[in-house]
């Protein structure tokens, strides 16, 4: 049913209380959503530092009720080495494994600077503020430039993060400076984290602009360390980079439409479908506890990533995938398939396939007084393990992400843009503003992210407790169950035959899902994901 939507000022979620807070001040100070979360992304590089850096990159969903448009800015990292001589050999350049201990499994990176993907948030969220930003960019830098001065105080959320790739900011005296304590070890749970130099470059770019960045002395600063300490980023890739502006993904679900991020990233896509399959089994959800509904979703995942098998096997480029995946035919297929397994016993169901995703990301969410949304992922990977001298700059390691680069090291072509599962993504009915969500977990983003969707549309749960329900996760022929679900249902998923992977409490494996909605009644709701330390604020309570 449509509803007229007039809020007075806007919400923000986000994954940290510093950055919504940044967010916040921005619609206070009569800015819009995108000048919101333009400057709760600059933040976020000191507040969610274990995550987020203005050397990263990645996506950004703008829709605007006004006109009913929406626009997907893509700044995601593209392969270096433009102009440049190819990598033989990862023994040629700066490019160091790390391995990192989860509890429950291990995982390799690589960092470093031939790690090094081109950076696209600095292009991207200055495009944003540029075209759709009401506010001057000096304003939306200004809350990051004064918390890194005067100190942003670690959250217990960040020093658990920071502890797991502990070898990765304290690789080099660099890093050791920002990061460490003058006595050894991690910044810990209450110790300011300054950043000075950093807090220099942000005020030049307010000065001059995106150019300072990609071709100016930042760029030279960046290039001069890549030469010298084995680097792979070229000139010509920092100053060819662009800001690819895309069509959102469409579709419906419910009744609702889902607009989220195209091909070629993959996150949106997969949920868009996982959506189409759950909504085709005519289902809806009792208790979203009960075993029934976990093997609903397990077996909704399961065929979302057999579906992307077959596409990619028959070799769809990514501009025909929506067309592919979303024919008549596909749909009915994929279906026909759903409702088969559904019906044999577990044992004998096809194994499912690896999905490539960046793993460290970060959410911002926002809604304006106006009805602009704005849904915003954003990563770092895990960092490099270095600051660019004199710049206080630190550069994502997306050219380390194993699971990115399943064809081998730098077989990517340079330029192309980097695999991504990345789904900002914003519901609407009739045309109108319900919700904007999209959350950080890697592989996790698309089973995050649809099971609140599911929760919020077909059972019906209020934003909150869709947010904080227990999730779980189906991955290489395992069930993940996170902790907090009723503890009868690890022992009826065990018997009916699925290889369980139970978790003892709520963790950010499953993701971080950052959301912000107007409900039937025109209150506002926000929510940050508990599991990744979120936080949300209503500036005006109220939509008429």
């Amino acid at each position: 049913m449509s509803r007229r939507y007039h809020p007075r000022t806007g919400a923000i979620a986000a994954g940290h209380p510093l950055t919504a807070a940044a967010g916040a001040q921005m619609l206070q100070q009569g800015g819009n959503a995108v000048d919101a979360a333009v400057a709760a992304a600059f933040v976020s590089a000191v507040s969610e530092y274990t995550l987020s850096a203005i050397g990263g990159s990645g996506f950004a969903l703008v829709y605007d009720a006004a006109s009913g448009a929406s626009d997907l800015y893509d700044f995601f990292s593209a392969a270096p080495g433009l102009d440049g001589p190819p990598v033989a050999s990862v023994d040629d350049i700066d490019f160091r494994q790390i391995t990192v201990d989860y509890g429950v499994s291990q995982q390799h990176f690589y960092v470093g600077r031939g790690a090094v993907a081109v950076p696209g948030n600095v292009a991207g969220l200055c495009a944003m503020a540029r075209e759709a930003g009401r506010l001057p960019l000096p304003a939306l830098l200004e809350p990051a430039i004064r918390l890194m001065r005067e100190g942003c105080p670690v959250s217990g959320m960040q020093h658990a993060i920071s502890t797991l790739i502990e070898p990765i900011f304290l690789m080099t005296p660099g890093s050791q400076a920002v990061f460490g304590r003058s006595a050894g070890g991690l910044l810990r749970p209450g110790d300011l984290l300054r950043m000075p130099e950093l807090a220099d470059t942000l005020e030049a770019l307010g000065r001059e602009g995106p150019d300072l960045f990609y071709r100016g002395d930042i760029a030279q600063a960046i290039l001069a360390d890549q030469r010298d300490q084995g680097g792979v980023l070229t000139a010509a890739d920092l100053a060819d980079y662009e800001v690819a502006r895309r069509r959102p993904l469409a579709s419906t679900f419910r009744g609702y439409s889902v607009v989220t991020n195209p091909p070629p990233s993959r996150g949106g896509l997969l949920i868009s479908f996982a959506l189409q399959m759950f909504d085709s089994l005519a289902y809806t959800p009792r208790s979203i506890a009960s075993a029934e509904h976990v093997e609903v979703i397990t077996e909704v995942m399961r065929v979302t990533t057999l579906a992307r098998r077959a596409m990619e096997r028959a070799h769809i480029a990514p501009e025909a995938q929506e067309a592919w995946l979303f024919s008549s035919q596909s749909v009915a297929r994929w279906t026909e398939e759903l409702r088969r397994l559904l019906e044999m016993p577990v044992g004998q169901r096809p194994l499912d396939w690896p999905i490539a995703a960046a793993a460290s990301t970060t959410q911002i969410s926002v809604m304006d007084e106006d009805g602009l949304l704005v849904s915003l992922t954003t990563t770092a990977g895990e960092g490099t393990g270095f600051v660019v001298p004199g710049t206080g700059v630190i550069l994502n390691n997306m050219m380390g992400e194993a699971d990115l680069h399943p064809l081998g090291w730098f077989r990517m072509t340079p330029g192309q843009r980097i695999p991504s599962m990345m789904a900002p993504t914003v519901i609407l009915r009739d045309g109108q503003p319900v919700l904007a969500l999209g959350s950080g977990g890697a592989n996790r983003i698309r089973s995050a992210i649809m099971q609140v969707l599911v929760n919020t549309l077909a059972a019906d749960l209020p934003l909150v407790n869709s947010v904080r329900a227990s999730r779980v996760h189906f991955e290489h022929g395992v069930l993940q169950v996170e902790g907090g679900n009723d503890p009868a249902l690890v022992p009826a998923l065990t018997a009916a035959g699925y290889e369980v992977n139970a978790w003892p409490d709520q963790h950010m494996f499953f993701g971080g899902v950052h959301a912000v909605a107007v409900q039937d009644d025109g209150q506002f709701a926000a929510v940050g994901d508990p599991r990744r330390g979120g936080s949300a604020i209503v500036v005006g309570a109220t939509a008429d």
